[in-house]
């Protein structure tokens, strides 16, 4: 029996994601053969912005399947499954682009691939996603575009009961779109083998989340908590000054290896200052006698911090990091109460929302922010913005230099001059008191007429051949609008008989269907005054009607425009590519050039894929792909290399995926 796969979602002209009906998902061995079913015009969904489907030339196109299910997996803690971290980002980037650049796959549309396993179907799209932003510069909105219609599994903590809190992968793509356009993840200074070394228990158990912020497990030093322990039975007051110093040095010989890497990765790269959120499992003079600061923030693991140590840390680290130097922060793991103060500060400063953040840190580091500390930092986020307005007003005060400029922050709003000696006698309005508004007996009645009046069918519901019954109807009714004394037609009716959408006789009959034809032949009894007064079951009350909207007002459908041969503004414009401007300006935000990007957005409208230049910032994907991805050759394809696995830091057992 062939594989079957649902319809490919198009992410670009050769790239495209679809997902098989099978767990596992069939090797690309199989489906890459000659001959293969799936080999020639397999189903794909609509293209984007709503384009054609298939076209002729699809026909004829040659496919390339590959997947990523059996070489890059997420290593859980414990109900936790995703997103994968940064290095898998990074190894997947280089594999689809070196595909891309493979000369013996010029002519083929290159396919990733997922079992129908919603933890790997759910990683695939979004590494595919992130591909299409990072590399190719498209904006998160028009990333996810392809896969908006497919339901994926939301992203979870690394909790073990039930999930509460869920991210998507629009958060993913938009918290990794912030922290690129911020300066905060640069994949030009991104390492694979320094991030997948020191992420390791065995050395260190740490990683970048931004190039001001280190999240690290606590270092642990056995020989000074036997010493802690044995002083606390022997209850011994404590060791001198001078007996404290000299066994600190002798100590720091004996220190275990993932604590000295710790002292010498952090001497090498400007660590300023070091922050433990957790109880003491080492002697904090360790790193103050290398020249690094220490500051004790505790609070309880799985627990949310106090307002004063939150304010306390966005200070203390905001200060050293406009200054060019480095915080180090650590709690037991470096995971729930680290990610958390992290995050408070990428919100505070940068404007992320509590779910980007937290999706951005679980791509960098996996494991982030655990259980309750997820709604903590969904409720305190707009609190945490208000902290940062504040904060900015203040900095802006002090700024201020100018002695004749007011320090007074709001100006109050300027009233027009009065027009007479009345008008300036007049009291204010919030002086006068006014009595409370009750709907009078006409004003009840009328809304009681209008609400027994049937609405307008929908445009996107209601077929096209009611659409134009009711057209029809609507005509039938202006024609009967006729002044009894003065036989005049309103100038309502004149005006939209001008109109494109008022039908003529021919048209009438070439566009009404047998069930409007009836409708329209009912004879309407006369309006007449006793009508207007006193409504009756079969008579029309034109009274209280509700006015129809101006044709111009009405927004135009594809279908309608179809009908009608109205030009329908695009997104785009076929010719050049570029969006067609829009009468209204947008509110969705612009990509916001940073110091480490200023070579490659746009600078007219980054918005839209622009193609890469050479020398540009994504020099990262051809520079280093033998690293992660095996090259190609006669015989095979481009692949991805053996990948080690990392050990747990929250026990010493293996990880099971």
């Amino acid at each position: 029996m062939a594989p079957r796969c649902e319809p490919l979602c198009c992410f670009g002209e050769r790239l495209y994601f679809t997902t098989f009906l099978s767990h596992p998902a069939p090797s690309p061995n199989t489906l890459n053969v000659p001959g293969s079913p799936l080999g020639t015009n397999p189903p794909i969904r609509c293209r984007p912005r709503a384009g054609p489907g298939a076209s002729p030339e699809d026909e004829d196109a040659h496919y390339y399947y590959f997947t990523i299910d059996d070489q890059l997996l997420y290593l859980s803690f414990f109900q936790d499954w995703g997103p994968l971290n940064l290095a898998m980002v990074y190894k997947a980037c280089i594999l689809i682009h070196e595909l891309l650049e493979d000369k013996e796959l010029a002519n083929h549309r290159l396919v990733l691939y997922s079992s129908s396993d919603p933890r790997r179907k759910a990683n695939a799209a979004l590494l595919m996603a992130l591909y299409v932003m990072i590399v190719q510069r498209r904006a998160p909105w028009e990333a996810f575009h392809p896969i908006a219609e497919i339901e994926f599994m939301p992203f979870r903590d690394a909790g073990r009961g039930p999930s509460d809190f869920n991210l998507n992968i629009q958060d993913c793509l938009w918290g990794i779109w912030k922290a690129m356009q911020h300066g905060l993840c640069d994949m030009n200074e991104f390492s694979v083998e320094e991030y997948e070394y020191y992420e390791k228990v065995e050395n260190g158990d740490w990683n970048w989340l931004t190039p001001g912020f280190i999240a690290f497990a606590s270092p642990v030093d056995t020989n000074w908590l036997k010493l802690q322990k044995e002083g606390k039975n022997a209850k011994s007051p404590g060791m001198s000054r001078s007996t404290s110093g000299s066994s600190n040095l002798a100590l720091q010989r004996k220190l275990p290896t993932p604590f000295q890497n710790c002292l010498e990765y952090f001497q090498k790269r400007n660590i300023k200052l070091v922050v433990r959120l957790n109880t003491e499992l080492y002697d904090s003079k360790t790193f103050l006698d290398h020249g690094i600061d220490h500051l004790e923030l505790y609070f309880d693991d799985g627990t949310n911090p106090t307002d004063e140590i939150v304010r306390t840390f966005l200070d203390v680290s905001d200060k050293i990091i406009e200054s060019g130097g480095v915080v180090a922060v650590h709690c037991k793991a470096g995971l729930g109460r680290t990610g958390t103060l992290i995050g408070a500060y990428l919100i505070w400063k940068y404007g992320f929302t509590a779910s980007e953040a937290i999706a951005f840190m679980r791509i960098v580091r996996p494991g982030s922010v655990v259980g309750p500390q997820q709604q903590y930092m969904y409720l305190k986020q707009l609190e945490w913005t208000k902290w940062a307005a504040l904060d900015e007003i203040k900095r802006n005060k002090e700024q201020d230099t100018v002695p004749s400029a007011p320090t007074t922050a709001v100006a109050a709003p300027a009233t027009p001059p009065a027009e007479s000696d009345e008008d300036r006698a007049t009291p204010p309005m919030n002086t006068l008191s006014l009595p409370p508004v009750t709907p009078s007996r006409h004003v009840a009645v009328a809304a009681a007429k209008a609400m027994d009046i049937a609405p307008p069918g929908q445009p996107r519901k209601t077929p096209n051949a009611k659409r134009v019954a009711q057209v029809l109807e609507e005509d039938d009714d202006e024609e009967n609008d006729v002044l009894p004394a003065l036989n005049v037609v309103p100038a309502a009716k004149k005006a939209r008989t001008s109109h494109p959408r008022a039908l003529t006789n021919s048209e009438q009959i070439t566009r009404v269907t047998r069930s409007s034809i009836d409708r329209s032949n009912v004879r309407k009894p006369p309006i007449t005054s006793r009508a207007l007064d006193s409504p009756v079951k079969g008579t029309r009350q034109p009274a209280n009607k509700i006015p129809r909207l101006a044709p111009s007002s009405r927004p135009v459908t594809r279908a309608a425009a179809a009908q009608r041969a109205v030009p329908v503004p695009s997104l785009r414009n076929p010719r050049n590519g570029n969006p067609a401007p829009s009468p209204t300006p947008s509110r969705l935000p612009t990509l916001i050039p940073s110091k480490r990007h200023q070579s490659t957005l746009s600078e007219s409208n980054p918005a839209i894929h622009h193609k890469k230049k050479a020398g540009a910032s994504d020099a990262w994907v051809n520079n280093n792909p033998a690293a992660v991805v095996v090259p190609a050759s006669k015989s095979t394809r481009p692949g991805l290399r053996p990948i080690r696995r990392r050990r747990s830091s929250f026990s010493n057992a293996d990880i099971v995926a």
